[in-house]
């Protein structure tokens, strides 16, 4: 197990290890920690905290421009650059990289960026669970569940993953390279790919796992995944009644006392971690909705919380999403997406900041350039998170305009949440939108708002033909819908109404007797579909 700093470029690369990562060139042994996790446009000034990791996403290796590059990062104090491998080390980028500084490492074919964010986040994220150095479960930092499985991978001299209860991988050891294709693919995708997934379910594997306090092993014979090769030996990790996750360790041969011992001492010692890491994330994703819910209000500790959060005298963009299916699992899928949310929005924007308050996920991201349109930067990115999470969340998100004050975020947020309720209940069609695109449908809803407080009813030509309509099921206010949403085509209205022209054509004549209403006048048509529009069923 590495003893390195928690934080450090060393840390990562032993625990990502051959699997993810590969050293190029470069000083990793550094005292130093990793502040922040940055990615590296080419299009936007970088504004980078000194000690970023920086993820050189479509960066060529071969194109000549790395040596400037790590020169460029190098004076702004950047620990590492991370490019996609493989990588050759000439001459030139061999003296960038002992000019600047900056640690050359290369990612692995396979594996994809959003990935390895997501996994060295959470290598990371000793803030986000309020663990300091000092506080130690079973001689190790209390939840860090990366030294807890080298820990258990030493122990039981094979490599491990901890998995949650829907079999995501949650900490990985070392030596996954020394298992089978199944493991390294498991490992890269932070997840039990489905088809193994599903025949494991399918084999009573998961039931027995959870029913029991046994190690439960599975054989490759008996699995007939042709991707594994290797034996696994797995053992529920429980709190109480609870269960936690599990342990899954590669290893052959029999699965004797001693072996069955250091499982169940393995899944004490993770289920502390566990515990211990649950605990101070829900505090800090309390302590963080607090302070984003305060800064959303506007009242009177709204600057304090947005110091609090590091925004302060920072350009505010303004998003919020929501789920469109609500059921029985709506709060939990909800801080599924607020989790999913952060963590692809802070890949490109470090210091933004988001929650679930009430029943909508909103963001905080500073603009971090003096770009001429940062929503639409913003859009860009919502529009690629929901793209990326449309297998398992059905989102929308609402981009609001940028503000630098306490009053510009208010404004904001009412504006996001004005697009957002368009979204869900003005069949827009849309996942990602701004106010200038459902405008006018947004001015409807709150029309129809205020007639429904005034207790409004149609009046006049309206009133008479729903009046005709309910005593004769004519179909006359229909009708008239039809054609004025055609702008007077019949024949595109009898369509959409099934229905032949001849018969549209009668009805409108029965439109303009019963309702004493001229089509030929575009006041009185405006009216009617006025009336149609905010007082009428839809």
């Amino acid at each position: 197990m590495s003893q390195r700093p928690r934080a450090s470029l060393g840390r990562v690369l032993d625990d990502l290890g051959s699997t993810l990562l590969e050293l190029v060139a470069g000083d990793v042994d550094q005292p130093e920690g990793i502040s922040a996790l940055a990615i590296f446009d080419p299009l936007d000034e970088p504004v980078l905290a000194p000690r970023s990791l920086v993820l050189g996403v479509g960066v060529d290796p071969a194109s000549g421009t790395l040596a400037p590059l790590l020169r460029a990062l190098g004076d702004h104090g950047t620990a590492g650059l991370v490019v996609r491998a493989p990588v050759a080390l000439t001459p030139e980028v061999r003296a960038a990289v002992q000019d600047s500084g900056v640690a050359l490492i290369g990612l692995r074919r396979g594996a994809t960026w959003a990935q390895l964010t997501a996994l060295i986040r959470a290598m990371l994220a000793e803030g986000d669970i309020g663990v300091t150095g000092h506080e130690s479960l079973g001689g190790l930092p209390s939840g860090d569940l990366f030294a807890v499985a080298n820990a258990v991978a030493a122990l039981l001299d094979a490599p491990i993953t901890i998995e949650d209860r829907n079999s995501r991988v949650l900490a990985f050891s070392g030596r996954q390279d020394e298992t089978d294709p199944s493991r390294v693919e498991t490992v890269i995708g932070r997840q039990v790919p489905e088809r193994y997934a599903t025949r494991l379910t399918e084999m009573g594997v998961f039931r027995d796992l959870y029913r029991y306090h046994a190690p439960v092993v599975v054989s490759p014979l008996d699995l007939g995944y042709e991707g594994m090769t290797v034996q696994r030996v797995a053992i529920a990790v429980r709190a109480g009644d609870e269960v936690l996750g599990s342990i899954w360790a590669a290893m052959d041969g029999e699965v004797d006392g001693e072996r069955i011992q250091a499982l169940l001492d393995a899944s004490k010692l993770v289920a502390l971690h566990l515990l211990r890491l649950r605990g101070g994330a829900d505090v800090q994703r309390r302590l963080r909705t607090d302070l984003i819910g305060t800064v959303l209000e506007g009242g009177a500790g709204a600057r304090d919380a947005l110091g609090r959060l590091g925004l302060s005298g920072r350009r505010l963009v303004i998003v919020s999403a929501c789920l469109l299916v609500d059921d029985d699992h709506a709060h939990a899928d909800l801080e599924r997406l607020a989790d999913a949310l952060s963590v692809h929005l802070s890949a490109t924007v470090p210091s933004s900041a988001v929650a679930a308050v009430g029943g909508t996920v909103y963001g905080l991201l500073p603009v971090v350039t003096p770009a001429a349109d940062p929503e639409q930067r913003v859009a860009r990115l919502a529009a690629d998170f929901v793209d990326r999470v449309d297998g398992n969340l059905h989102a929308i998100v609402a981009v609001a305009p940028a503000g630098s004050d306490i009053s510009a975020i208010v404004h904001g947020k009412a504006q996001a949440d004005r697009v957002l309720r368009v979204m869900r209940e003005g069949h827009t069609g849309l996942r990602v939108a701004r106010l200038d695109d459902v405008q006018t449908l947004a001015l409807m809803l709150e029309l129809r708002d205020l007639a429904a407080a005034r207790d409004e009813r149609p009046g006049g030509a309206i009133a008479r033909l729903m009046e005709y309509d309910e005593r004769n099921n004519a179909g006359l206010v229909e009708s008239l819908e039809a054609w004025l949403d055609a702008l007077g085509d019949v024949g595109k209205a009898a369509a959409a109404l099934f229905i032949h022209p001849n018969t549209l054509r009668y009805r409108l004549r029965r439109v303009v007797e019963v309702g004493e209403l001229d089509l030929n006048d575009p006041e009185q048509r405006f009216a009617a579909m006025l009336q149609l529009r905010i007082l009428g069923p839809r």
